[in-house]
């Protein structure tokens, strides 16, 4: 068996000292970083709201998502926790620092229409 440094290994490793050209790594951590920052930055539907939108048959286009974005964003910049948002006759409830929406309803079928633990209302 070969030794490295006295120490008996079942393999020698092949050291290349060069490295392999073309590869840029800043380029690909670059792109990653990128990537990352933008999913950081997108809404996010939780388990409970995906349920929700299927139970009440809520459909909701790239407009009316980029709407419901919009409102995040300005809940965000007034300092909002849990906010609901409005929109036509949908309802929604984010927690404005994770970016998820929690859960959504129909506003013409809430039969309570009372909303609880939130801090801002923000209609769009």
């Amino acid at each position: 068996m070969p030794e490295v440094n006295g120490i008996a290994v079942p393999f020698l490793p092949i050291v290349n000292d060069r490295k392999s050209p073309g590869r840029n790594v800043n380029a690909s951590t670059d792109s990653f970083d990128i990537i990352f920052q933008k999913e950081l930055t997108k809404l996010k539907f939780s388990g409970h709201a995906m349920k929700r939108l299927e139970a009440r048959n809520i459909k909701l286009s790239e407009n009316e998502l980029s709407k419901i974005e919009i409102a995040l964003q300005r809940a965000e910049t007034k300092g909002a926790k849990d906010s609901l948002v409005i929109m036509d006759d949908k309802a929604f409830i984010i927690n404005v620092p994770n970016k998820t929406v929690i859960t959504a309803m129909n506003v013409s079928e809430e039969s309570e229409n009372i909303f609880t633990n939130i801090d801002s209302v923000v209609f769009t």
